[in-house]
Order: structure tokens, then sequence, then C-alpha cells
């Protein structure tokens, strides 16, 4: 397998703005178990959490379950540094795969670890914060059953989730890109079509073709995008429904660190879609990725990194720059929980998990806002 140094990793961050930290806080989707039974809670009525709070911040975990077990799956293959943010040696060698992510963005591989770390930390925090309140955790443990990646660098650990067979839905590239809401009925069409395809090395023959690797690097750096959006705009969501002061302070907090990560995948999908990397054909999957700036198009232009204004509140309203979609319909527990199903993240998961988290998904947009 051949490995280069990361000494020798060419660099496309064009926009150093991003890695001054320009947004805080921030959180996508992950996975957990919500336990059976009605919630206890601590006696003292000034820590007590209603049962929609608890519900939502259930279904939270658990979407930080998943997210952090696809991540950590990322992180194994294309991650730097142990998934410590500033624990990165300057001799390591990168394999292929970690190659192929760094010509998107020089310091892709630490991002990877680091929104990683974030989403581990996330799962944690809930869960914690639920049992701190008497209220029960979320747990998956029992759904890990998946094989994953072969590859040299996978633990070889059994998964949560599929990033091997991924329909990753492309249209938010567009979306944010567009002055209409999908909450106004807004539809948009793919930046770029991929289906059935690998975000992941299988094993290590994907390493062999340049090009090859490159598209599966370019098919992650669309997923993270897709990952990353999804969980702002579901926090936003949440957020509507919350009733106690602190867990907003929880579903704002989070949900701003999850803004700071999309911001970032959308820099760097667009990365693979203009010179030096595009335009190139894959001739194992045999998927092009052209430059989209040949022809320019606005609607998928990759240097509008930032979401366009667009419609907010009410069309008659001046357009305004938001995170979008925020209703319940495209941006709720059950729409976001749909949106990973259609994407092939569970493929091979038991009728149990599905029924578990779309319960989950049921009971946190139940909820209600109680003053």
């Amino acid at each position: 397998m051949e490995v280069t140094p990361i000494s020798k990793q060419r660099s496309v961050n064009r926009r150093s703005l991003l890695k001054g930290g320009l947004l805080a806080g921030g959180a996508a989707l992950g996975a957990g178990l919500l336990s059976k039974g009605t919630s206890a809670f601590a006696q003292d009525d000034r820590q007590r959490l209603n049962s929609g709070d608890v519900a939502i911040l259930r279904f939270l975990a658990a979407a930080e379950l998943i997210e952090s077990d696809l991540w950590t799956q990322y992180a194994e293959l294309g991650g730097i540094g142990k998934n410590q943010p500033m624990e990165v040696d300057p001799t390591q060698t990168l394999n292929p795969y970690q190659t192929a992510l760094s010509n998107l963005d020089g310091d892709g591989p630490q991002y990877i670890a680091s929104n990683t770390l974030d989403e581990v930390s996330h799962a944690n925090f809930i869960n914690a914060y639920l049992e701190s309140k008497g209220a029960d955790p979320v747990d998956l443990k029992q759904f890990t059953t998946l094989p994953g990646s072969t590859a040299t660098g996978s633990t070889d650990s059994p998964r949560l989730t599929n990033l091997m067979h991924l329909n990753v839905d492309t249209s938010w590239f567009t979306r944010y890109r567009s002055t209409t809401n999908p909450d106004f009925g807004a539809t948009f069409p793919q930046a770029i079509t991929l289906n059935n395809v690998p975000a992941i090395p299988i094993s290590d023959a994907d390493f062999d073709n340049v090009n090859h690797i490159q598209a599966i690097a370019n098919i992650a750096a669309f997923h993270f995008g897709a990952i990353e959006q999804g969980g702002s705009s579901l926090y936003a969501a949440m957020s509507r429904k919350v009733s106690s002061e602190e867990v907003l302070e929880i579903t704002l907090g989070i949900g701003g660190d999850e803004i700071a990560h999309f911001l970032e995948w959308v820099d760097f999908a667009g990365n693979g879609v203009q010179p030096t990397v595009a335009p190139f054909t894959d001739p194992i999957l045999k998927l092009t990725f052209p430059n989209f700036f040949d022809p320019l198009n606005p609607q998928i232009q990759p240097s509008l990194i930032f979401p366009v204004p667009a419609e907010f509140i009410d069309p008659a309203l001046p357009k305004c720059s938001t995170i979008r979609p925020l209703t319940d319909k495209f941006a709720g527990a059950r729409a976001a929980f749909s949106g990973l199903t259609a994407s092939g993240l569970f493929i091979g998961q038991s009728k149990e998990f599905f029924r578990t988290v779309q319960n989950l998904a049921d009971d946190a947009d139940a909820a209600v806002r109680r003053f």
C-alpha cells in the first residue's frame, strides 16, 4: 500500500477564515436505544424535566450515537491523531484514502478526527445529563452488529451503521444556493448522483487505483455535508419544542457546533468538484466528478459556501440567510430518521432497531413547549 508523508500533502485550503473558528458550537445526528418504560424524575422540582424534554433529549442521544458510530469509521480510515485534535504527529504517513481526503483540504484528516471527537462528546453528555435528571439514558449497543470495512486501519469491530452502500442525498448542496425554502414547498435537484456507493474503502483493494480512492473520498465529502446539515436543522427544530431553559441551552449549544461542522464540509465537498481535483472519472464505480465551474452554474457553484438568503417565516418578508428547513415535516426527528434510512445507512439492521428509533422519533416530534 503506497503512503505519502503528511509533510508533502497538498493543501486546498482556500478559505483560512474557516480555520479561525468563525462559528462556535455544533452537533449532528448520532444514535442510541431508548430504555423501555416511563422515565423516573428527580425529586427536586427544580431539576425535573417534563416528558417532552426527555423525549427530545432521548432522540438526540440516539442521533448522536448513530453519528458517533459512522464518524468513528471515517476516523479509523481517514482521520489522523487518534481522534485527539491537538495530537498530530507530523511524521505520520497517510494511506491513499487519507491522501485523497487531503486533496480536498490539507487538514481534512484532522477535521475528521475532530468531528468524531465532537460527536462522541455530544452522545456522552446528553446521556449523562439525562441520568443526572433521573431519566433513562439511551443505549444502542445491542444493534451494533453490522460488518464494517476490512481495509487496513479499520478495527474490524461490529458497527451500528453501514457506510459501504450509501445513497447520498446531495440536494443540500443546491438547497443552500437557492433563494427558496423547503418549508414552503420548494424542492431541489441533486448536485451529483451518488447511489449505492461506498464512502469508505471496503478493503485494501480500493487503495490501488488513484481515481477510485479519490471518488470514495469525494463521496465521503458529500456525505459529511449531508449528515451535518441534517443535524443543524434537527437541533433547530427540536429547540422550538423545548420547555426547560437548561435543555434549550443544550440544544442551542450543541446545535451551534453542528452548524460549525456543516460549514466546513460545505467547503470540503466543493473542493472535490473543481480543479485541481476535478474533473475525473472512477473506472471502477463508473462515476464522474465534473468541474462545477465549467460551465459556471450558481445553483452548484462551489465557492458559494454560506447559505444564500432565502424565504423565511413569510415569503412576503425580505429574504434572509438561515438554516433550513426548520419545521417538523422536513427537519424533525421522524424526518431525520427517515432521511438516514433512505440513505442506506442502516442496510442490514434489524426490525427491532427500526422500531426502537422510530418510537424515539415519534415521541420527540410529539413534544410540545410548555411554560
